[in-house]
């Protein structure tokens, strides 16, 4: 796959509809990712592993995933400020199989957001460029090549997107 990882590339973050809504600091996570998407060709050095180029959009795609449950009305105050709230948990449709009556935020974002598309979406890029890219287990190598950190970086990108367009977020909090 040939992917060119110049300014032709370049997504401009600070100009999404969505880029006052984030918390500045979520920006410049995002900014991060895509300097390193720039920069790592350039190194001339090989890695086995580029999570690292992944892991500051994967930690902002997390903050922006808190404001807008928050600011939905699906989790609270005290989940948004507390650390006991797990994105994974409340995220993952397969909570509902062992806990049939649970009203995940999975099925809230389904609810308000016009179906399970976008809920999905927001499931698999979660699972994608954060569990996968964060999480090393044995017999699952989860290495990423730089093209595959460009399209988990492109794909928090678009989850964002997607969100921002497709919800009414009550953006009161802001």
């Amino acid at each position: 796959m040939d992917v060119n990882f110049g300014p032709s590339q370049d997504i401009s973050i600070k100009e999404k509809p969505w880029a006052n809504y984030i918390e500045e600091d979520l920006t410049e996570l995002l900014h991060e990712s895509q300097i390193l998407l720039t920069l790592v060709p350039s190194w001339g050095e090989k890695f086995h592993d580029y999570s690292f180029v992944v892991f500051p959009a994967a930690k902002a795609y997390e903050g922006f995933l808190k404001k807008f449950f928050l600011d939905m009305g699906f989790i609270s105050e005290e989940d948004y400020f507390g650390k006991h709230f797990r994105i994974g948990k409340a995220l993952n449709p397969a909570i509902r199989k062992d806990f049939p009556d649970f009203e995940s935020i999975y099925d809230k974002v389904a609810q308000h957001c016009g179906g399970k598309d976008l809920a999905n979406t927001l499931w698999e890029t979660w699972r994608e460029c954060r569990n996968l890219v964060f999480h090393w287990f044995p017999n699952e190598k989860n290495a990423i090549t730089l093209e595959i950190a460009q399209s988990r970086f492109e794909m928090i990108i678009n989850a964002i997107d997607r969100s921002f367009a497709e919800c009414k977020i009550n953006t009161k909090s802001n």
